[in-house]
Order: C-alpha cells, then sequence, then structure tokens
C-alpha cells in the first residue's frame, strides 16, 4: 500500500504564497481590512493630534482615541454582518 498522491487540502497546497492567501482572505470578508484600515487611520490622526492636544491631559486624549479606534472596528465589523447576511433585517439570526 502506497501512499495516495491526492492532497488531503488541495485548496491549501495551490495558494502557496502569503499575498495570494491574504487576498483570498480579504475577498471572503471584505469587512475586516476595512476595520483594520480604519483602526490604523485613527490611531494615525490621534497620534498627529497629540501634538496639537492644547491643555487636554494625556491620559483623556489616548482614551478617547482608543474608544473611537475601536468604534470604527466594532462599526466596520457590524455593517460587514448585515452586508454578508449573517443577521436579517428582522434583527433574528439564521439558523
Amino acid at each position: 500500500m502506497s501512499p495516495s498522491p491526492e492532497s488531503v487540502f488541495p485548496e491549501y497546497e495551490t495558494d502557496t504564497s502569503q499575498t495570494s492567501k491574504l487576498i483570498k482572505k480579504f475577498k471572503e470578508t471584505p469587512f475586516v481590512p476595512i476595520g483594520m484600515a480604519g483602526f490604523v487611520a485613527v490611531v494615525g490622526y490621534g497620534l498627529y493630534r497629540l501634538k496639537h492636544r492644547g491643555d487636554m491631559k494625556m491620559s483623556l486624549h489616548l482614551i478617547h482615541m482608543r474608544v473611537a479606534a475601536q468604534g470604527f472596528v466594532v462599526g466596520a465589523i457590524t455593517c460587514g454582518m448585515y452586508g454578508m447576511g449573517a443577521v436579517p433585517a428582522s434583527g433574528k439570526p439564521r439558523r
């Protein structure tokens, strides 16, 4: 008995490069990279505004930046859930 030359997971062996795997994941779930990009944008803008925060305390500025970044990510994931049809408009999940 010799082992079969067929692969058990052919879809994983055809996409060998990391770039092709990343593009495939982006096509499957487009709102995840949108959420990640928004998070990076909010953090970048917050760091830019760090110099011009005036008399605002550092901890308060960082809390505002964290809440904005998390809000963007949660909003993108929520829009993705509704966009993919995982949550119907009635609010009841599919079974």
